[in-house]
């Protein structure tokens, strides 16, 4: 199984959303995925431009010439993709987002109806396939996953990939402390790297097994005096600076 994955934090691999990504792929390597990882920090995707070339001019080809021009043929022919990003205002990351813009070429300009709604067809190079999200997010709620998710959900119902579920994790900050500091979190990392080895070796990832990586660590009113203690230090710190 052609496993694509698409890290879209700017820590990259030093991020919070690294720290659930790597043991979920782990995870699938061991159950015999072959995974491949993309930074977008490392890579050039302009913004689509929406003159839409890519349909009438030079049909499934973007007439931009950059990173999207190796990762186009990658994302059509994986069987799974990953999309990792760390909560933006609300959202994905604006790297993601211009990522996701540019896979436009991958379908028809024809409209079809699907389940009483307007879609676009895929072209018939497209592997059929699952989607799956792995965000993390500082503030304390899980429902702050919830914009997210919906728009990740609709992605999905329009280039006809099924929606295998999402690794989340609120209140980033204190995880990354705790499992710094040698607390016990050592389960999250565990449930994150069997969810990888469940999406490949069971086609799903359990619930029970996701529910693990979001649960909550610490009360939270605690949680608010530890970041905003934090925060405190730091301006502390640019101001001495």
């Amino acid at each position: 199984m052609k496993v694509i994955v698409i890290n879209a934090s700017p820590k990259m691999e030093k991020g919070n959303t690294a720290a659930i990504l790597t043991p979920f792929l782990e995870g699938m390597e061991e159950a015999g995925g072959e995974v491949e990882l993309f930074y977008t920090k490392k890579m050039k995707i302009a913004p689509c431009q929406g003159d839409l070339a890519c349909w009438f001019k030079t049909p499934g080809i973007c007439a931009q010439k950059d990173d999207m021009s190796m990762l186009l043929p990658k994302l059509a022919a994986a069987g799974i993709w990953v999309f990792a990003t760390p909560v933006f205002v609300d959202g994905m990351s604006g790297p993601l987002k211009c990522m996701i813009d540019r896979i436009i070429p991958l379908v028809y300009p024809f409209f079809e109806l699907r389940d009483g709604h307007c879609r676009h067809p895929s072209r018939e190079s497209i592997t059929s396939g699952k989607l799956v999200l792995v965000s993390t997010c500082g503030f304390w709620e899980i429902d702050n996953f919830h914009p997210l998710l919906k728009h990740i959900e609709a992605i999905c119902r329009n280039i006809r990939r099924e929606f295998a579920g999402a690794l989340l994790r609120p209140h980033s900050r204190a995880f990354i402390t705790m499992a710094d500091n040698g607390d016990q979190v050592r389960d999250i990392f565990e449930a994150a790297k069997e969810a990888g080895c469940q999406l490949i070796r069971d086609g799903a990832m359990s619930s029970k097994t996701l529910s693990v990586i979001s649960r909550t660590l610490l009360p939270l009113d605690s949680y608010l005096c530890m970041v905003n203690q934090r925060f405190t230090d730091l301006l502390a710190e640019a101001e001495i600076h």
